[in-house]
């Protein structure tokens, strides 16, 4: 399910960091503090590779 604005904007944090994901490896990871991060995670080449986006907003 892909992630919206208002969606987004709702996550509020709890107790430990999660991830709201969106298709293929792209997440919003909430942390615990209120902060919010975009991430991709894919593979190639039989490795794992995260790459970070920036902050939201």
């Amino acid at each position: 399910m892909p992630l919206t604005g208002p969606k987004v904007k709702q996550a509020k944090p709890k107790q430990r960091d999660y991830k709201l994901s969106d298709e293929k490896g792209l997440y919003l990871l909430v942390k615990k503090n209120g902060s919010k991060y975009w991430r991709y995670k894919y593979r190639f080449a039989g490795k794992e590779i995260l790459l970070a986006f920036g902050v939201y907003p």
